[in-house]
């Protein structure tokens, strides 16, 4: 069963959102397919604000890649100038 992580983030007060996203988008989204993402979704939410959906073909999957999240997590933060705010995850149990 498919398995999901949500985690929502900011960009720094100052810091110019679209140069941020193209970064996250250009490499650090590659890098979460290159774990075994199978699809990575990026929803713009405010104007300092976003959303990332990332679907994994499993729970396993996605635990097995932990600490090579928490790496891309930190260049998010340190290169990107974007922090983490919030997470929830789980496996499906319903989708049309």
């Amino acid at each position: 069963m498919p398995y999901i992580t949500i985690t929502t983030w900011e960009v720094g007060d100052g810091t110019d959102y679209d140069a941020s996203m193209r970064n996250v988008r250009d490499k650090r989204l590659p890098a979460l397919k290159d774990l075994g993402a199978t699809r990575v979704t990026v929803v713009r939410t405010s104007d300092r604000t976003s959303a990332a959906i990332t679907e994994w073909p499993d729970e396993v999957t996605r635990d097995t890649a932990e600490a090579a999240i928490e790496a891309v997590r930190v260049k998010v933060h340190t290169e990107d100038l974007v922090r983490l705010t919030g997470e929830m995850r789980g496996e499906v149990v319903a989708e049309v």
